[in-house]
């Protein structure tokens, strides 16, 4: 026997399940979100400071390749090489009282700044060169070569962007 009548028209749609929220359904997910937002303010918090406490190691890297260009001029090797030891200084004084640094000169100056990277290289190495740099003439200045200066400005820059406060 031959039906006339459609097989599938009988058939009812089946009922879809509600959607799944996006919420979170229980309290610890609400105070974990509430403990990431706040470790990202608070890690936002540091990192703002710690930028605020080292912008002078910025700063003081930045007259350092300005005299690295006026290195290059022989007409003004001579003024670059004096601006150096006022540099070092400058950034000194940026990171400690200035009553324990605005006296130290020559050798004394030399040891405070070993202690202050340890890796060294003032008082023995090509940081030697300050002391001379700060007190003389322009031509005796010109008679430094010119690795000594390379190797001193290596020196100078590894110390700015790594020396340390505990003195």
């Amino acid at each position: 026997m031959v039906t006339t009548e459609e097989p599938l028209s009988g058939l009812l749609e089946i009922p879809l399940p509600p959607p799944v929220p996006y919420t979170p359904q229980t309290v610890g997910w609400v105070f974990f979100g509430l403990f990431l937002v706040a470790a990202i303010c608070y890690a936002g918090w540091r990192w703002r400071r710690w930028r605020a406490a080292n912008r002078y190691r910025l700063a003081a890297s930045d007259r350092l390749q300005a005299l690295e260009a006026l290195l290059a001029d022989p007409a003004r090797r001579g003024e670059a090489l004096a601006a150096i030891p006022p540099l070092v200084k400058q950034t000194a004084l940026s990171f400690l009282p200035r009553p324990e640094i605005a006296g130290l000169s020559n050798n004394d100056w030399l040891v405070f700044l070993d202690r202050t990277y340890p890796p060294g290289g003032f008082a023995q190495g090509p940081g030697r060169l300050l002391p001379r740099l700060a007190y003389g003439t322009p031509a005796d200045l010109a008679l430094i070569p010119i690795s000594e200066v390379t190797d001193l400005l290596s020196l100078v820059r590894r110390w700015i962007t790594h020396h340390h406060a505990r003195v």
